[in-house]
């Protein structure tokens, strides 16, 4: 495996890079997502399937749940940026709170594109109570609207049966018109959950790499595999629970488990 350039080497976070066997103009972003049990960097390696396609891969990594936003955010801000200035477009993967924080170092990455999978416009949109991190969420530090590329180009894929979620990527659209909306009915939390439960993580990936990222094309992928997702059929079949509807709920629930 390529030995990674370390970008940046703090307590907090920390960024490494890798580099394909050819030369390159394009740099692949992403970024670690909520972890249940924190504390510890990761081994993540780089993503072969980037370096195949000649891009870099960029891997932005936080020790705990922070949102990617403590005191060595503004250090780690100056050495992507510094980064970037060696490639002429950026593109970016995220999940959860890794999609956070590809809106919040979009700026300073400046990327042209981003597959956003569920993100948080912050933890303190109003009935979000889904992560213990919300009370010491700096909402001045995160603002999305001062932090964030406001002409980035993208997707972001929810599922429109988990409210939360719905309400983040509406107002991420709104504040972010580049950005455009891929609904996965009963996809889950984050809203590919039924796409890679049906193997489908690979194609996901293989769009995010693209440079004609288009939210029909996410749209299309989770209709492609949902009905041999176990997770799609359970998601169906708890919305029917909470619209009192056993009977179909309980049917749905066998499909998820046959």
């Amino acid at each position: 495996m390529t030995t990674p350039e370390r970008v940046f080497d703090g307590d907090l976070l920390q960024a490494r890079l890798w580099l394909p066997d050819r030369p390159t103009t394009a740099l692949y972003v992403t970024f670690r997502h909520w972890q249940p049990e924190p504390g510890q960097f990761d081994a993540q390696g780089c993503v072969q399937r980037a370096l195949a396609a000649g891009l870099a891969h960029l891997h932005v990594q936080s020790r705990w749940n922070d949102w990617f936003l403590n005191p060595e955010t503004p250090v780690l801000e100056a050495a992507l940026g510094f980064t970037r200035a060696r490639f002429r477009t950026a593109r970016a993967l995220g999940f959860s709170m890794g999609a956070y924080a590809a809106l919040c170092f979009s700026k300073a990455l400046r990327l042209n594109q981003a597959l956003l999978v569920a993100p948080q416009i912050s933890l303190h949109l109003p009935g979000e109570d889904r992560y213990p991190e919300a009370a010491s969420f700096d909402p001045r530090a995160g603002d999305l609207a001062t932090r964030a590329r406001l002409d980035l180009k993208g997707v972001v894929a929810f599922d429109p049966f988990h409210p939360l979620d719905r309400q983040h990527a509406r107002a991420i659209t709104t504040l972010l018109p580049g950005i455009r909306p891929a609904p996965l009915p009963f996809g889950g939390h984050p809203g590919t959950a039924a796409i890679g439960q049906a193997g489908g993580f690979r194609a996901l990936q293989r769009l995010s790499l693209s440079s004609r990222l288009d939210a029909p094309d996410v749209v299309r992928l989770h209709r492609d595999l949902r009905a041999t997702s176990a997770r799609y059929w359970r998601e169906r079949a708890h919305h029917l629970l909470r619209t009192n509807r056993p009977d179909l709920a309980e049917a749905l629930a066998d499909a998820a488990t046959a």
